[in-house]
C-alpha cells in the first residue's frame, strides 16, 4: 500500500467510525443473527491475492455490523454499560500505528514511563495513596488473578477468602492456580459478611469488592482490612466497575478502608469513557510482585537492566501494548472535570429510572443503587420476568442483562454510556411497562 493509499483509506476508515458513531442509536442494540449466521457469510478460504481496503469497509458494513451487539449504543444497558470516547479511539490508532511491544523498558522507554505517568494520575483521582506501583493489565481478570498469585507468594498460603456475591474471575484463578476457594456469606445489602468470615489462618487473600458484578454492593473494606492484619492474610479490592466513580467526590465513601489494601483494580474500559483493554492495576507491595513474576531470561538482559523498570517483571504477560496512550488521551481531554459530569450524569439517570420503578404498580425494586445499576423486577413469578428480558431484547430497542438474588429472577439496567439521555432511559422503561402489559 502506498502512502497516498495508506492516507486515503486512512480516510475513509475515520469516516466510516464518525458515521458510525453518528447512526449506532438508529441501529438494533442486540445482534439480531442466529449462531453460525455470520459464518456463513464469509468465505471458506483466504483470499490468494490482495483486495483493497475499499472491499473489507463494504463487508463490514454488509456482512459483519448485523452480527455485532453494539455497546457503543446509548440503549446498551446490559452487564455494566461502557463506551469508548473519541480521543480513545483516535489514541488506539496511533498506538497501533507505533506498534511498541514493551517487553524492557529499553523495547519501549515512552510506553513504560507513561504508564507510570498516567497511573500516578488516576491514583490522584481516585483518592488512592500516593507513591503506589500501578501498570495496566488487559481485563480486571487478568489483574485480579495477578494479585492473587502475588498473594501466594508472599504468603505461602492456599486459600482464598471472598463473598457469593465476588466477581467469577476468582472462581477462575483458584481452579487455574489449584487453590482452595472459600466464600462467606453477605447481608441483607449483598455485602461480604466479616463476621463469617471464620479462621484466616490458612487465606493467603480476602477479596473484597467495591461494587459487585449483580448489584455493585460494597463490601466494608476497612473492616476486612483489619482482619487481614490480624491474620497476615493479603487483601484484594476489586473495583473494576465502581472505582471509576471515586473521581467524584461524593462516592468516595465506597474507597473507606482501601488506603489498607495490599492491591486495588479499577477498569478504565468500564466507566472511564476508554476502549478494551485497560485494567489498572495498584500495589503498595511492588516487591511482592516482583518476586511472583520476575523471569529474565539471558536474551532479555541488558546493561540497564539493574536500574530501568520493566512492567513484564510485575504480572503475567511479557508483551505489553502502549494502552496508557489511551488513557492519557482521555486523561488530556475530558480532564476531571469531564469524568466527573459523565459518572454523575449515569448516576443520576439511573437514580430516574429507579424512581420510575418505584412508583410503578406491580414492579418492585430487589437492592440498593449505589452507582448506576438499577436491579428491579415484575412482582411475582421468575416466568414472566424471564420472557420480559427475552422480549425486550429481541426488539433490538435496548438490551439488559439479569441476574439471581435470594433464589429470585432479576432484572438489571446498567448505565454508562457518554451518549445516554434521558430520552433513551425513558424509552426503556416505556418498552418494559408495554411488554410486560402484553404478558
Amino acid at each position: 500500500m502506498s502512502r497516498d493509499q495508506f492516507r486515503s483509506d486512512g480516510h475513509a476508515a475515520i469516516d466510516w467510525v464518525a458515521d458510525y458513531l453518528g447512526r449506532v442509536g438508529e441501529l438494533p442494540v442486540l445482534a439480531q443473527v442466529t449462531p453460525g449466521e455470520i459464518r456463513s457469510r464469509l468465505p471458506e478460504h483466504a483470499p490468494e491475492s490482495p483486495e483493497p481496503f475499499a472491499d473489507v469497509l463494504r463487508d463490514l458494513d454488509e456482512v459483519l455490523l448485523p452480527g455485532v451487539t453494539h455497546w457503543q449504543h446509548p440503549r446498551y444497558f446490559a452487564y455494566f454499560a461502557t463506551s469508548s470516547s473519541e480521543p480513545a479511539i483516535l489514541a488506539e490508532l496511533l498506538s497501533a500505528a507505533l506498534n511498541t511491544v514493551a517487553i524492557l523498558w529499553r523495547t519501549s522507554p515512552a510506553s513504560t514511563e507513561l504508564e507510570a505517568v498516567v497511573l500516578a494520575w488516576m491514583a490522584d483521582l481516585l483518592g488512592l495513596p500516593t507513591g503506589w506501583h500501578g501498570h495496566i493489565e488487559d481485563t480486571a481478570s487478568t489483574s485480579t488473578f495477578a494479585a492473587i498469585i502475588a498473594a501466594r507468594e508472599a504468603t505461602g498460603r492456599e486459600e482464598i477468602v471472598c463473598s457469593e456475591q465476588t466477581h467469577s474471575s476468582v472462581d477462575k484463578a483458584a481452579r487455574m492456580l489449584g487453590m482452595r476457594l472459600r466464600k462467606v456469606p453477605v447481608d441483607a445489602e449483598f455485602r461480604m459478611r466479616t463476621d463469617a468470615l471464620g479462621d484466616l489462618s490458612d487465606a493467603a487473600v480476602i477479596v473484597a469488592t467495591v461494587g459487585t458484578t449483580a448489584v455493585t454492593a460494597v463490601d466494608p473494606v476497612g473492616e476486612i482490612a483489619t482482619a487481614c492484619e490480624a491474620s497476615g492474610a493479603w487483601l484484594h479490592v476489586d473495583a473494576a466497575y465502581a472505582g471509576a466513580a471515586m473521581v467524584c467526590p461524593e462516592f468516595r465513601w465506597a474507597f473507606d478502608g482501601v488506603e489498607r489494601a495490599d492491591s486495588v483494580v479499577v477498569n478504565a474500559h468500564k466507566w472511564m469513557l476508554t476502549p478494551l483493554d485497560c485494567s489498572l492495576l495498584w500495589t503498595r507491595r511492588p516487591d511482592d510482585f516482583r518476586r511472583a513474576f520476575s523471569l529474565i531470561p539471558e536474551y532479555l538482559r541488558t546493561p540497564d537492566a539493574e536500574d530501568a523498570l520493566s512492567l513484564s517483571e510485575y504480572g503475567p504477560a511479557l508483551g505489553r501494548r502502549f494502552r496508557s496512550l489511551k488513557l492519557w488521551a482521555v486523561l488530556r481531554c475530558y480532564g476531571r472535570s469531564g469524568l466527573q459530569r459523565h459518572i454523575r450524569s449515569g448516576v443520576e439517570l439511573a437514580e430516574r429510572f429507579e424512581g420510575w420503578v418505584a412508583e410503578a404498580d406491580g414492579w418492585e425494586l430487589c437492592a440498593p443503587r449505589h452507582f448506576s445499576v438499577v436491579c428491579f423486577r415484575l412482582e411475582g413469578e421468575d416466568g414472566p420476568n424471564r420472557r420480559l428480558l427475552e422480549r425486550v431484547n429481541a426488539s433490538g430497542e435496548i438490551f439488559i442483562s439479569h441476574c439471581v438474588l435470594n433464589r429470585r429472577y432479576v432484572l438489571r439496567l446498567a448505565i454508562g454510556n457518554l451518549w445516554t439521555t434521558e430520552d433513551d432511559v425513558r424509552r426503556a422503561w416505556d418498552l418494559l411497562v408495554r411488554e410486560a402489559a402484553q404478558l
